[in-house]
This record gives structure tokens, C-alpha cells and sequence, in this order.
């Protein structure tokens, strides 16, 4: 879910690989996304050659949708006459989670305007907030959050600049995009059922079915997918209208949330203060101690806050390496990365969320004058990790989890913080080093 911004990212499809099957979402700072958890067909796709025409295409999917629940007069009605978007082609290339410094991507969210409307809209919708937080265990904070990220709180909705007709962006993608078409075939299916259920508010949408260049939906960015599946008529009108109706909105996504895990009272985590000399390597992203041991290594939260239960296990990690903030992370957090998997998504959630709620911000800054890698340098980085032998998971120019844990073992190979942060300076070290595991 994000902004209805063509240079943001995709959204992910969390059954395949961690950052590949990304959805981009809405808001104007091009930002955040949309939760796919239904994961493509395992079927084999009828558009999966690559130098099929999109005509040729189009005839396939409409015989494909039609054998899947679609009834034929909704797939003539809505894909007879469609044609290829080249805007969403060439938004499926840039992925600004993975290219943008973590602190430019937080902070196009978390400004001043963001926290300010985001606290008016809590207090004008306290009402039904209340009642989604009652019946779902997810807090306001966090609810609003997401709203704010995914479409500057429905803002974007009425751009037309911005918003696309959600079946042609998914035809697109599913004759344009040969290494995902399962998957965006089956948004594309979801969201000609939808059609055929006459569930969503065209009346009030001219457009017709309406998203991001990714096929998103809504105030919070669902793929139909996920609206069949999640999606609630909290506002009891009949209709499950995460367009419209802000209630229904709010209320799907916390519906969401409690589905995959949500903690009800819990944080997502906060920040933290790491004593001198505190190994790098402890902020490894998947090893969880419980917060007295945390305690007792010396890390501490910045802000003085009530830890009802010290055996409750976090992870620690450093976003931008031993010299930027340091954050506990609680298994809320895991939650909020299944609705987007980018780390630099959910910490803007969940910095949103914290500001919303009136703390302050970050009490250390991020290391701004570090030269962010491009993406050709990201690949030759992955490229020469690989051929010392440390697994990066692919050589795709995205730092993820597995290749932040190849950047730690190299790090830690020759005698620098192995904290996984890939800079220029890095770069420039590794470079300088002949290939072969490296020796201190």
C-alpha cells in the first residue's frame, strides 16, 4: 500500500521470495504498499511467454477468468477492449524501498502535515476507531498509520492524475511481467469477481475499479486478493467498501492484521540506546533474546516505558548500520513487514504510529552523509560477496535480509562492526580486495 505514486514499489507476494513479488502502493511520497498473501496459482499460467502479443494475451485471459468463477459477460465487458498501460511496465522497475536511503524513505511519511492530519482524523473518527479497536485488538495508532502511508488518508483516492483502472494495470502486468504472471492473473481474476458481485461502490467510483499501477485498492492498498479474503462491511451498509467508507477501510485492514498475528496491547517495539563496545553481530534480524537479557548486554530503551513482562523475547536491529538509530523489535513489527516485507516500510509505519501518538522523535539521527549504493552498485556488491562464497540470496540490487547477513559475515571476516549496513565505503573496501573468502 502507498502512494498512487508510478515510482513506488511493489507489494509483496509473501509466499515466494522475501523482496521479489512487490506491489507498490499510493500516497504522494511514494512510499508503502499492499498486502498479497494469496500467492500465484500453482497452475501452470497461459500468458507466460515472454514475446506473446498483449492481443494474443488478452484473448488467453479472458478465456482463463472465465473458466475461474467470472461469468463471461464481465470479462467480455471489462477486458474485450483493453489495452496495455507502458506507465505500469515501467513502474514495475523502480522499487523505491530498496533504492532510497531508509532515512529519505521514512521521512517522506513521517512529516510534520503527516502527523498533524493523521492526529485530526483520530480525533474526528474516535467513534468508530474505538469500536474497530474493541473488536479487533489492533490500536488506532497503528490503524491510522497505515491509512496515512498507503493514501495520505484517502487524499490520493480522488487524484486522477495518480489513480488507475485496477483490471487494465493487472492485464498489463499479467502479459508484461512473464517471471510473476500467476500471480498478477489471479489479482486479475479477484478483481473481475468483485466485479461480478457488485460489491464495490461504483456509483460513487466514475472510474470504475479503481487503484495503484499495481492493481492496490483502497484507503489502505488491498489486492483483490486480500479484499476477498480480509476485506469487512464494518459501517453495516452492505457493502465491504474499502473505497469510500473509511470505517470499512480501517476496519479491513485491522481484520488484516489480527488474521496474521496482530498482539493486542503489545508495541511494535521502540527505541534503543546500545552500550560501548556492543557486538554488532547480536542485530542479526532473526536471533530473539528476552528483554532482560537485552537489559542485562546494556541495551536500553531511549524513553522510559512500562515492560510488564521481561521474558517476552525482540529482536535487535540497525537499519543503517552501528552508527544510526538502534531499534527493539517486538513480533507486532513481523506483522506489520506480512503487509509490506520492506524493513523501511514498517519502521515508517511504525514511526508514524509512535509521532501519532504524540512521542517524539528519533533521539539519534541517521547517518546522513553516507553515499547511498545505486542499484548497479548494489548488484556489483551482491556480485562480489558471491564470489567470496557469502550467499546473497540473488543478485537483484535490493539489500535484503540475506544479503545484509552476507554483508555481516564478510564484515566480520575483516575486522569491521559486522552490522550489515552496505555503503560506499564498503564498497570501495571490498573492491580493493582480491575475490576468495576474506581473511582479517
Amino acid at each position: 500500500m502507498n502512494e498512487y505514486d508510478v515510482s513506488a514499489r511493489m507489494k509483496s507476494d509473501i509466499r515466494n521470495t522475501v523482496a521479489r513479488a512487490r506491489v507498490i502502493g499510493f500516497a504522494a511520497a511514494a512510499i508503502a504498499l499492499v498486502p498479497a498473501l494469496a500467492g500465484a496459482s500453482p497452475e501452470a499460467s497461459p500468458v507466460s511467454a515472454p514475446m506473446q502479443s498483449f492481443e494474443s494475451c488478452r484473448g488467453d485471459l479472458v478465456a482463463w477468468v472465465t473458466a475461474h468463477e467470472v461469468p463471461q459477460a464481465v470479462a467480455d465487458a471489462h477486458l474485450a477492449g483493453v489495452s496495455s498501460d507502458p506507465d505500469v511496465l515501467a513502474a514495475t522497475r523502480n522499487q523505491s524501498e530498496f533504492v532510497r536511503p531508509i532515512w529519505d524513505y521514512v521521512e517522506a511519511s513521517v512529516t510534520p502535515s503527516r502527523i498533524e492530519t493523521g492526529q485530526r482524523k483520530l480525533a474526528e473518527l474516535a467513534g468508530p476507531l474505538a469500536a474497530i479497536e474493541a473488536q479487533y485488538g489492533v490500536d488506532r495508532y497503528t490503524l491510522v498509520a497505515f491509512w496515512g502511508v498507503e493514501s495520505t488518508y484517502g487524499a490520493v483516492l480522488d487524484n486522477p492524475a495518480v489513480v488507475k483502472p485496477v483490471v487494465r494495470s493487472l492485464a498489463t502486468l499479467s502479459c508484461g511481467d512473464p517471471a510473476r504472471a500467476g500471480y498478477w492473473r489471479d489479482e486479475l481474476t479477484a478483481s473481475l469477481q468483485i466485479l461480478a458481485g457488485n460489491e464495490v461502490p461504483l456509483d460513487r467510483m466514475p472510474g470504475g475499479l479503481t487503484g495503484s499501477w499495481a492493481g492496490a485498492m483502497g484507503q489502505t492498498q488491498f489486492m483483490p486478493t486480500v479484499y476477498q479474503r480480509y476485506a469487512v462491511d464494518f459501517d453495516g451498509d452492505g457493502r465491504r467498501d474499502i473505497w469510500t467508507s473509511t470505517s470499512d477501510g480501517l476496519a479491513s485492514t485491522a481484520n488484516y492484521l489480527r488474521a496474521h498475528g496482530w498482539r493486542p496491547g503489545e508495541g511494535w517495539g521502540y527505541e534503543v540506546a546500545l552500550p560501548e563496545g556492543l557486538d554488532a553481530a547480536l542485530a542479526d534480524e532473526t536471533t530473539s533474546r528476552s528483554l532482560a537479557e537485552w537489559r542485562d548486554l546494556g541495551v536500553k530503551p531511549i524513553r522510559d516505558r512500562p515492560i510488564p513482562d521481561e521474558t517476552a523475547s525482540a529482536t535487535l536491529i540497525l537499519p543503517a548500520g552501528i552508527r544510526g538509530p538502534a531499534f527493539l523489535l517486538r513480533p507486532n513489527f513481523a506483522v506489520i513487514l506480512r503487509y509490506n516485507t520492506a524493513l523501511a516500510y514498517a519502521l515508517t509505519v511504525a514511526q508514524l504510529s509512535d509521532r501519532l501518538r504524540g512521542d517524539p522523535g528519533l533521539s539519534r539521527d541517521w547517518p546522513r552523509s553516507d553515499r547511498p549504493l545505486t542499484p548497479d552498485e548494489r548488484r556489483d556488491l551482491q556480485t562480489r560477496l558471491a564470489e567470496r562464497g557469502y550467499a546473497t540470496g540473488g543478485v537483484d540490487g535490493k539489500i535484503g535480509p540475506k544479503t545484509r547477513a552476507a554483508l555481516r559475515a564478510y564484515q566480520g571476516s575483516v575486522g569491521l562492526p559486522p552490522d550489515g549496513y552496505a555503503d560506499a565505503a564498503l564498497l570501495d573496501r571490498i573492491r580493493a580486495t582480491p575475490g576468495g573468502r576474506s581473511a582479517p
